[in-house]
């Protein structure tokens, strides 16, 4: 089952079953396995997606439409969910090590 989403900048508003609409920050496009999924976070005022953790994020995979629209849909299966949250792990884990390289100096000490 596929969800529209409509883009304005890097908000993604999904529409549920319910007819519900929720919006969501997408946070990165991962390809893996010649597809691609987005990883969205919530957007409720509080969390700042610059440091949403895996607990909070959705993945989604992208999917075209027949009319050649791009659509989300879940990911229904296990093997596939789990390759895809490794690979969005694995980049949290790179950019964490980016992140900490950049603060230490040249002497290896910590800036202050």
């Amino acid at each position: 089952m596929g969800e529209e989403y409509e883009d304005d900048a890097d908000v993604i508003v999904l529409t549920d079953d319910d007819g519900q609409d929720h919006e969501f920050e997408l946070i990165e496009i991962l390809e893996l396995d010649e597809r691609e999924y987005a990883v969205l976070a919530p957007l409720d005022g509080e969390s700042d997606a610059d440091e949403v953790d895996e607990d909070e994020a959705i993945i989604l995979r992208v999917e075209t439409d027949e009319n050649g629209e791009r659509v989300f849909s879940d990911i229904e299966d296990d093997e596939e969910w789990e390759k895809v949250a490794e690979a969005w792990e694995s980049s949290l884990d790179d950019e964490e090590l980016e992140e900490g390289e950049d603060e230490d100096s040249d002497d290896g000490k910590p800036r202050e």
